[in-house]
């Protein structure tokens, strides 16, 4: 077990190389309860929202989703987050290091009539994700739903809202179901999944899957000193929309271009790249590490980094400090690995 925002999660329950090949073959089940929920009620909830965050929410019909990122004012990333538009209204599930944080900032800039409920302690979320998680998921519920679509139905006999989003590049689907009964559909997942290859997967599992498929970390690969450009997320921005916080600082990034920006590294077997280690060019220092770890998957070692914006393509060498050696590393193309995520009718990036 290890402390995650607060959380007592597992960084594994067999073992972490298992638990990845589990999520790429067949199917993980992950408790991802951890991430804050918060739900939004009142008049000019929709207005709230579309000033709160850099997507155009208005693109976004009933029973669907969107990926989002909250700026402050020069356009530093507080977080990113998914917005749900359900047939209720709207939620969102934020990081769960942010969520004191983004609660705090969220009632700061709320109008008079809106209301803002922390409904992390009261509803549980858990993720399963794999090419076979539409196939093995005990439910009849969830077949019409598209990719980063919503429906509500009963799993393993327990009601429960159906979002077909994840964290790993794989098809499959994230469940919020009351937390005094989750267990019991946890245990469902497993008892029908495992025959066919499922696992309980953690937090290692977890960030191996999102590494190979280019998925940020806020923490790592932004923060509240990167902005949307440099992180690879410029197709969030719709400075078209009107008006939200932190518009006016990304137009200035959009027209001058970011000064840096996020890469995908491959390595050689065993030279591990570590966040915060010196990405080189030539001999000379020109970024960092974010991420990095060994993808069992693949087969070999790699990272995600931030570099100075014109200095590496796809296909150029470069090079690692591991353990105090510079080991050799080549710029890939992300993400790494496009898994089942993107065979399933999958959403235009709005």
């Amino acid at each position: 077990m290890v402390d995650f925002g607060g959380w007592d999660l597992p960084q594994q329950y067999t073992s972490i190389r298992d638990e990845h090949l589990a999520v790429r073959r067949a199917a993980g089940l992950f408790d991802v309860s951890h991430m804050g929920r918060f739900r939004f009620s009142g008049d000019g909830t929709f207005e709230f929202l579309q000033h709160l965050v850099t997507n155009d929410l208005a693109v976004v019909e009933t029973d669907h989703a969107q990926y989002n990122l909250m700026c402050n004012e020069s356009g530093g990333i507080i977080d990113d987050l998914v917005v749900y538009h359900g047939s209720s209204g709207f939620f969102v599930v934020v990081n769960a290091s942010n969520r004191e944080k983004d609660l705090a900032w969220m009632r700061e800039h709320a109008p008079t009539g809106v209301t803002i409920e922390d409904e992390t302690l009261k509803v549980a979320l858990i993720a399963f994700q794999g090419p076979k998680a539409a196939e093995l998921l005990p439910s009849h519920s969830h077949a019409g739903i598209p990719y980063f679509g919503l429906g509500r139905g009963d799993v393993a006999g327990v009601p429960a809202v159906i979002s077909r989003t994840g964290y790993t590049g794989e098809d499959g689907f994230e469940l919020f179901i009351d937390s005094d009964k989750v267990g019991g559909v946890w245990d469902a997942i497993l008892e029908q999944g495992r025959p066919h290859g499922v696992l309980p997967a953690g937090l290692g599992a977890r960030d191996a899957a999102r590494l190979e498929a280019a998925l940020r970390l806020w923490g790592n690969d932004m923060d509240e000193t990167v902005n949307a450009y440099e992180a690879g997320l410029g197709w969030t921005v719709k400075l078209d929309k009107g008006d939200f916080i932190g518009r006016d600082a990304l137009t200035k990034v959009k027209e001058s271009g970011p000064r840096r920006r996020l890469v995908g590294l491959s390595m050689a077997a065993g030279d591990i790249p570590r966040h915060g280690a010196a990405v080189l060019k030539d001999g000379a220092r020109i970024g960092t590490v974010t991420s990095g770890t060994h993808s069992f998957f693949l087969g070999h070692p790699i990272a995600l980094a931030m570099v100075e914006g014109p200095s590496l393509r796809a296909g150029d060498p470069a090079s690692v400090d591991v353990r105090g050696r510079e080991a050799p590393a080549e710029v890939s193309k992300l993400p790494f690995y496009r898994g089942s995520a993107h065979s399933a009718s999958a959403p235009t990036r709005n």
